[in-house]
């Protein structure tokens, strides 16, 4: 008597799973993107180098300037004041000094920096 029942379940379970198989269609009531292929088709983005080190720095004058340090040693942002907007100084190569426009000139490293601002003579700063 079990082999009977067991063998109509099995053929009922089976007959009921085909029962699902077509997928409902899908609906979307929004507008296609005008801008799709061009997304698809733009440049990689190049995000920033991500920051080394964030130093304050006492200068031979007695003044303190902050400078934050990026990875690769290519840049650097400066700040006369903690809340100014800061200037970001650049080289193209490892070891040549980072400038910005208007005659801001730094090089060094963490712990120790050379600094020309513009109107000022150039000075060394240590952390």
């Amino acid at each position: 008597m079990k082999h009977p029942l067991l063998l109509a379940a099995t053929v009922a379970a089976f007959a009921l799973s085909a029962c699902g198989q077509q997928q409902p269609e899908q609906l979307d009531t929004r507008a296609p993107d005008p801008l799709a292929s061009q997304l698809a088709n733009r440049a990689p983005v190049e995000l920033p180098p991500p920051v080394k080190a964030s130093v304050t720095f006492r200068c031979k004058d007695n003044s303190l300037v902050y400078i934050d340090f990026f990875e690769g040693d290519l840049q650097a942002n400066f700040r006369a004041k903690q809340g100014d907007a800061p200037v970001r100084l650049k080289t193209e190569t490892k070891g040549e000094p980072l400038v910005a426009e208007g005659g801001y000139k730094l090089t060094g490293t963490p712990k120790s920096i050379t600094l020309t601002q513009p109107g000022k003579a150039s000075q060394s700063c240590t952390a």
